[in-house]
């Protein structure tokens, strides 16, 4: 059956890098996007949401074909101290549960609930081919996934539930930021062996498999990553050759959790996981950025290039 555009979309977390991106591409087509924000509203499709405990206004979600919650604190800031464990799984379970409660409320009419997750659901799967139909890892951020998934599930039985497990961004402000000015000083090589599998996307095809989502009837676990399997030494070298810089110098592993933390480490660095997007391709879906060497081409200019 086609697939029926949406016209009018809510969406919680559009100030960050995907849901800014998002916002630009559904408003360029000509559909509504009521921005949910922390800060007072500067226009009328601003609604302002989690000022205290209460409850989100359902007759703010009605009438939308989805609602996309994107909201997260940074799992880039270092070091994970007990206190910001808590910032990272609070700042992702509250905004999801706020709106699972607020689209329960409207039973037979509640609009569909696209809700981001992460590839670190699967944690560090060394060897196995991950779809979405592969259980669980284990680790801190596994954790956080799965208490995130199991707040999105609760927006009741009539409720269509995408859960978005989306993998490092191949962007200049996403994975690429602490790697570029290594690799620009010349500084760049091996993460730890450099041979673990690390799932990527790119902004655009990112944007554009959320909006798939959106306009299908794709529900449960959807893995937003590459078709095309990468390890961390295919990206770091497509950089370094993308710059035209050596990479040569390898971080070992010790190093990395004395300045970053174990945790960290463990879960971003050298975490192993060959994650693929089965039920994107299976629903027709198809990749502007196929291969990691094409993402890292479309997210960084050449020597010489504006």
């Amino acid at each position: 059956m086609p697939e029926t555009p949406a016209r009018r979309v809510v969406l919680a977390g559009a100030s960050g890098l995907i849901g800014s991106a998002l916002a630009e591409s559904l408003r360029g087509d000509g559909v509504e996007v009521i921005s949910l924000v922390r800060h007072a509203p500067r226009d009328a499709h601003d609604v302002q949401w989690l000022q205290d405990a209460a409850p989100l206004d359902p007759d703010v979600l009605a009438g939308a074909d989805a609602v996309v919650c994107l909201n997260g604190a940074s799992i880039g800031r270092f070091p994970w101290t007990p206190s910001y464990k808590s910032t990272l799984l609070w700042s992702r379970i509250t905004p999801t549960r706020t709106l699972a409660t607020a689209i329960r409320a409207l039973g037979a009419d509640a609009p569909a609930l696209v809700n981001a997750s992460a590839t670190g659901y699967y944690g560090s799967q060394p060897g196995a081919v991950l779809t979405e139909a592969s259980g669980r890892g284990k680790g801190f951020l596994v954790d956080v996934c799965v208490d995130w998934e199991a707040a999105a599930r609760t927006a009741g039985e009539h409720a269509r539930v995408a859960l978005l497990r989306t993998a490092p961004i191949v962007h200049e402000k996403g994975v690429l930021k602490p790697l570029l000015l290594l690799t620009k000083l010349g500084a760049s090589g091996p993460i730890g062996r450099g041979t673990q599998v690390w799932p990527w996307i790119t902004l655009d095809d990112e944007v554009r498999a959320i909006r798939h989502v959106i306009d299908s009837d794709i529900d449960g676990p959807v893995n937003l990553t590459g078709p095309t399997r990468a390890t961390a030494n295919d990206l770091g070298f497509a950089l370094a050759r993308r710059m035209n810089r050596p990479y040569v110098l390898r971080a070992p592993v010790w190093g990395m959790k004395l300045a970053l933390g174990k945790d960290a480490t463990d879960a971003l660095l050298i975490s192993d996981a060959d994650v693929r997007p089965r039920v994107l391709e299976e629903n027709g879906f198809t990749f502007t950025h196929r291969t990691v060497e094409e993402a890292v081409a479309s997210a960084v200019p050449a020597p010489g290039e504006s």
